[in-house]
């Protein structure tokens, strides 16, 4: 069984994924809260998931260029510093249309550029255990999630706004990164990883790499595992991604797309569906970060015993569970407890699917984290711009029909991902796995 070793640079990459989770989580709420502000209609509202989408794509496609280029520890504090300058953005700038989407779609390059560097830092680091290493990373990011609703609605029913429940986001930034500087710790700037040529086709009689069959590790053929399944070696010498990475990505595009719609509009069904006010519903939105942040805990353990697709698939019964308490509760109570038992489920979404997707692309963790970041663009963007059309037309409430919908297409995806070719792990996978 694979184990897993935590260091300082470990802890220091947790905590810096846990300061995106607090925007990320707390981030969701305040969108109801804008619109009455802004006086727009659901669908328009609805944009700041858009303009999330629009730098999830431009934090994707610069990460992997400037992590060549300057490494990952330099570009994860440059993320984390633009992500303050966005926060101070919202707090101190009059809440126009046009600035509230412009700062969310600048806050979003950087926190999704600092995804890729946090996923591919951990899948090297750790190999065979960065499963479980990512999920402990979004247990943090939960936690941090878990706090950002209650500390946002505390300060609205203290008077104070949610600007100034965001505004705390900036002082824990600065706290993390002088706890570093304190420290010493850096992080593993994977500048060496990024400049190795990939390793050459196996000779006859060596050992077959290890890939990934229905979530396990078995043996292919020496030659199965230097070509990329869905074609030859890409002009340039660096290979196509394979097509079981983009049967991954799109299990995490799908249930990203459950997670966004979930964050950004649960609160409103709670105000209109159980009778909750504005300051109690955004901070119930707790109840599910809370269940995800017991979930990966969890699911980090459970992680180095199960296989992943059955692990994945038991994960999508279990939220779809709990959605349908949530979505039949007429009480607060009852919509909570649901609430917390989709949390429990989509906890293992994200860190199973990008984990098989990094596992799929042999020797491009930087890539295949960073093109995995395009999955979170058409989350951001597809998901809740289309249920708040529906939503004008028929309520949020029944809108939310939408969710099971895609659980049943990413429980598709992970099927078709169990039985798809045979797919090449990445080499540290592999030597530990073969």
């Amino acid at each position: 069984m694979p184990r897993l070793s935590r260091d300082l640079a470990t802890w220091l990459i947790y905590l810096q994924l846990g300061l995106w989770g607090y925007f990320n989580y707390g981030f969701g709420p305040i969108v109801p809260l804008l619109r009455a502000e802004q006086g727009t209609s659901a669908a328009v509202a609805g944009l700041h998931s858009t303009a999330i989408a629009v730098g999830a794509v431009a934090g994707g496609a610069l990460y992997p260029h400037l992590s060549r280029r300057f490494g990952r520890g330099p570009v994860l504090w440059a993320c984390q510093a633009v992500i303050a300058a966005g926060v101070l953005g919202f707090v101190l700038l009059p809440a126009y249309f046009a600035v509230t989407i412009g700062l969310t779609m600048v806050i979003a390059t950087a926190g999704i550029a600092a995804i890729g560097g946090i996923v591919s830092a951990l899948s090297e680091r750790h190999g065979p255990a960065g499963p479980a290493a990512i999920s402990e990373a979004n247990a943090v990011a939960c936690a941090a999630g878990l706090v950002a609703p209650l500390l946002i609605g505390g300060a609205m029913r203290a008077g104070l706004g949610w600007r100034a429940g965001l505004a705390l986001l900036v002082a824990l930034i600065a706290l993390v990164a002088a706890i570093a500087k304190i420290k010493g710790v850096r992080i593993p700037s994977g500048l060496a990883a990024t400049t190795t040529p990939p390793p050459a086709p196996a000779a006859a009689g060596d050992a077959p790499a290890a890939v990934v069959t229905d979530g396990l590790p078995t043996a292919i053929d020496p030659e199965v595992a230097s070509v990329p399944a869905g074609g030859s070696p890409a002009r340039g010498g660096r290979p196509p991604l394979p097509a079981a990475y983009w049967l991954a990505w799109g299990m995490m595009t799908v249930t990203g797309a459950v997670e966004v719609v979930l964050s950004m509009w649960t609160a409103e069904v709670l105000r209109d569906q159980v009778g909750m006010s504005a300051g109690g519903a955004t901070a119930v939105m707790s109840a599910i970060v809370g269940g995800m942040f017991a979930g990966r805990l969890a699911g980090a353990r459970i992680a180095l015993r199960l296989p992943s697709i059955p692990l994945y698939l038991g994960a999508l019964v279990l939220s779809l569970a709990g959605f349908a308490v949530f979505w039949g509760a007429g009480s607060p109570v009852v919509a909570v407890a649901g609430l917390i038992i989709v949390g429990l489920g989509n906890a293992m979404h994200y860190p199973l699917a990008i984990s098989l997707a990094v596992a799929a692309a042999p020797g491009q963790a930087d890539r295949a984290a960073g093109v995995a970041s395009y999955s979170m663009a058409v989350s951001f963007g597809a998901g809740p711009l289309l249920l708040g059309l529906v939503a004008d037309q028929v309520g949020a409430h029944t809108a939310f029909l939408f969710i099971p919908v895609l659980i049943a297409g990413a429980a598709l995806l992970a099927w078709r991902f169990a039985t798809a070719t045979r797919t090449p792990l990445t080499p540290a996978l592999a030597t530990d796995l073969a």
